[in-house]
């Protein structure tokens, strides 16, 4: 992806480097309940739970300790990662404009190991999330590396566009108000139900992140959809299962297939039109 000597973001937070001390949270096993929780249907119900988990934020004390300078490598991703997300900003506000809507900016926070938001405490294994509860992606770039080492997806910076370009995708939805009505769809299903809404909801994400990469195609290199959708793969529910437990448990996925998460990201990509991405119709 062409991005050196672009506009980067000012909406990005780099705590990379730093670490955290201090007091663990009261009732950390009730948090690591929640986390669970949020993991399992995607991050989106983070919201619903934020009232508790912003009342045990405020009985948690942290302190700044041991940070280090940033490698020049981390450095050079960081300015990616930013002009990304500047990417992203500019297209949605046009998208928005389009359709005669006004687009609300999310924000970015780059950590390593692991992170306080406002749904709650996460660590690196979460992987790359967005909280609604604070309209913030988070993301520990060391992520991107058991993508290729774990799970085989293709290296190249686009992989991070692509992921970046899906939490955005649920910022979306959390503005356009369609990660309120899944919620509260959730609570009166059944789990098989509920875990079906949450798949639509994480193939929107995938569909909108296809439309962000449409919207940015004088930007992209030759190899750019290959890594994408190589990304799209490897972060596929059957792959995962299939890596980490030598089954597929169909009824357990909470973020769709590998070709379902292709396919949703081509879509997007092929049409240009926010219209198309009603993955919740082709879910029934």
């Amino acid at each position: 992806m062409k991005w050196i000597g672009r506009r980067q973001s000012e909406n990005v937070e780099d705590r990379r480097g730093m670490s955290t001390g201090g007091k663990a949270v009261v009732g950390g096993g009730a948090l690591g309940i929640i986390i669970l929780l949020l993991n399992l249907f995607g991050g989106e119900n983070a919201q619903m739970l934020t009232p508790i988990l912003e009342q045990m934020n405020q009985q948690q004390t942290t302190t700044q300790s041991d940070s280090r300078e940033l490698t020049q490598e981390e450095q050079e991703v960081g300015g990616f990662v930013k002009t990304v997300f500047a990417d992203t900003e500019d297209i949605w506000a046009q998208i928005f404009s389009e359709n005669n809507m006004e687009y609300r900016q999310p924000k970015m926070v780059l950590f390593t190991d692991a992170v306080e938001t406002a749904c709650g405490s996460a660590s690196a294994a979460s992987g790359p999330f967005y909280c609604p509860g604070d309209e913030k992606v988070y993301m520990d770039l060391v992520f991107f590396q058991e993508l290729q080492t774990r799970f085989g997806a293709k290296g190249g910076d686009f992989a991070i566009a692509y992921v970046i370009a899906h939490e955005v995708g649920h910022h979306i939805q959390t503005v356009l108000g369609t990660s309120n009505k899944v919620r509260q769809l959730q609570q009166s299903r059944s789990e098989a139900e509920a875990n079906k809404l949450s798949v639509a909801l994480e193939l929107q994400a995938d569909f909108y992140a296809g439309l962000w990469a449409k919207y940015n195609q004088k930007n992209l290199d030759m190899d750019d959809l290959d890594e994408a959708l190589s990304a799209a793969q490897a972060v596929g529910d059957d792959a995962i299962q299939s890596r980490t437990q030598g089954q597929v448990v169909p009824e357990s996925f909470t973020h769709g297939t590998s070709e379902q998460r292709k396919y949703w990201f081509m879509k997007g990509y092929t049409t240009g039109d926010i219209r198309q991405g009603d993955t919740f119709a082709e879910m029934n």
